[in-house]
């Protein structure tokens, strides 16, 4: 062997192109659906504004007429109230239940306008429980 002698460098093997990726199939266009925008994660779900929302609800129960309570729990607070005032266990017709309910919907939706122009006639927004006494108190007893 000689001394000092180096190898010769060699020039670096250039490797081969990576294969082309196979093309892509064409995307499946979906529905858009509301609240998605193109471009943010679907989880996401759209803000609205402080107030639209609220706005939204108002508009969609004054348009229906469905029982806004759900009917098995209105129906064991009935039978609970009933009895305290009986001890024998009384039986109840289902279309009497939901006469009942009607009712108490309809004076509940009526205490909470009356109690809505309470709160505007102290020049708020909000409704707080004085506005829903003062309602019962100025109807008086015979409508409490």
């Amino acid at each position: 062997m000689r001394r000092g002698h180096r190898r010769k460098p060699s020039s670096p093997k250039r490797r081969a192109p990576p294969p082309a990726p196979p093309p892509a199939p064409a995307p499946v266009r979906t529905p858009r659906r509301r609240g998605v925008q193109p471009g943010r994660s679907p989880e996401r779900k759209r803000r609205f504004r402080p107030g639209t929302r609220a706005l939204m609800e108002i508009r969609k129960y004054q348009k229906s007429t469905d029982l806004l309570l759900r009917k098995g729990p209105f129906s064991r607070v009935v039978r609970e109230v009933c009895q305290m005032f009986s001890k024998l266990h009384l039986r109840w017709q289902a279309m009497a239940l939901l006469a009942l309910q009607e009712a108490s919907e309809a004076f509940l939706v009526r205490l909470f306008s009356d109690a809505n122009l309470c709160a505007i006639h102290a020049k708020r927004v909000t409704l707080f429980p004085r506005d829903i006494q003062l309602a019962r108190r100025i109807r008086g007893v015979e409508n409490l």
